[in-house]
């Protein structure tokens, strides 16, 4: 339509200007080429590209506030941001996948200190190529990186940090094969060679140990004679699938596992991520989302204090996250 326009806009000042011209009065050829120069300045071609892009932002808020409320209860507000970033390549043979996501709750409550309820920061970059566009099977490399923005803590306790940024913080880097008719609706990917580091940057969590790293040697009264290692390497099999669907019209399910066990300390116990999420989609800007994160990992050990006030390291175990929320979410 605005090449039409363009071209009427065209032809109607050239016989203008002809009809001028017959009179002896004809516009100087720099004013005809600034003319033209402004009228195709206005016209944006958008040129075809292999790439596209996501930037959106998120806020979830829940409150909840009682005045001579019979029933009991605190009052409470809970808040939970997001931020998703990604730049995906694809052609016939090539698909790239780069994204970088980061999420911040906190919650606070009436009588006690502001908690945080979740906290992670992550890269991620999947290449992969294909012989021919007849084939479903890729050469495929991922990349994936993993931490937090803040202190945790054993709450109520606040005095000692439990994690903190790059304590832990975790690199996945691995290649194989990945199979997707529709990849970006259903991926299978199988590593059979994938290098996973588990970084504990601060000194006080790496002499305990914490996260699988060495802890430091202690003498017999508990002083150390060397400290504890701040990085944990592993070589194993990494099993990773995902699965994007539409249920209804407004509403989107996304199935991610991951599966790794490692070659050389512990093969064949397997480490678990598994995450579920149900999104609703109420318009363009409100978006109700139900999630649910399950972990297993051998090195995180659960620790208990028993009748004694001592700290006690238990075995790993399950850990299970929750979430139900909705709130605005904005593309830009």
């Amino acid at each position: 339509m605005y090449k039409i326009f363009f071209s009427l806009a065209l032809l109607s000042g050239l016989l203008f200007n002809q009809a001028l011209t017959a009179q002896h009065v004809a516009f100087p050829l720099p004013i005809k080429k600034n003319l033209i120069k402004k009228l195709t300045d206005q016209i944006i071609i958008q040129e075809p590209t292999n790439w596209t892009e996501t930037n959106r932002v998120g806020l979830d808020l829940s409150e909840v506030a009682f005045v001579n409320w019979n029933a009991g209860g605190s009052n409470s507000i809970s808040g939970l941001a997001e931020l998703v970033i990604e730049r995906n390549y694809n052609d016939e043979r090539t698909k790239w996948r780069n994204k970088l996501s980061g999420r911040f709750g906190i919650n606070s409550q009436e009588g006690r200190e502001i908690r945080k309820t979740d906290d992670i920061i992550e890269i991620t970059s999947d290449y992969g190529y294909r012989r021919d566009t007849i084939s479903n099977w890729y050469y495929s490399a991922k990349f994936r990186f993993a931490s937090q923005f803040t202190n945790g803590y054993k709450y109520p306790d606040t005095s000692v940090p439990i994690s903190q940024f790059m304590a832990p913080g975790y690199i996945f880097l691995g290649v194989g094969s990945e199979y997707g008719k529709r990849i970006d609706n259903l991926s299978i990917y199988a590593s059979p060679l994938t290098y996973k580091s588990t970084f504990v940057l601060d000194q006080n969590l790496a002499n305990n140990g914490s996260f699988g790293v060495t802890p430091a040697v202690r003498d017999a009264d508990g002083n150390i004679i060397k400290e504890g290692e701040n990085v944990n390497s592993e070589l194993g099999i990494l099993l990773q699938s995902v699965l994007k669907a539409k249920l209804m019209e407004n509403i989107n399910f996304t199935n991610s596992i991951n599966l790794y066990t490692d070659y050389l300390n512990s093969f064949g116990n397997v480490d678990v991520d598994w995450e579920l999420n149900l999104n609703f989609k109420v318009n363009s800007f409100v978006l109700a989302r139900l999630g649910s994160h399950l972990k297993y990992d051998n090195d995180i050990k659960i620790t208990e204090t028993n009748v004694d006030g001592e700290e006690i390291t238990m075995g790993a175990r399950t850990q299970w996250k929750q979430q139900l929320g909705i709130g605005v979410i904005v593309d830009f």
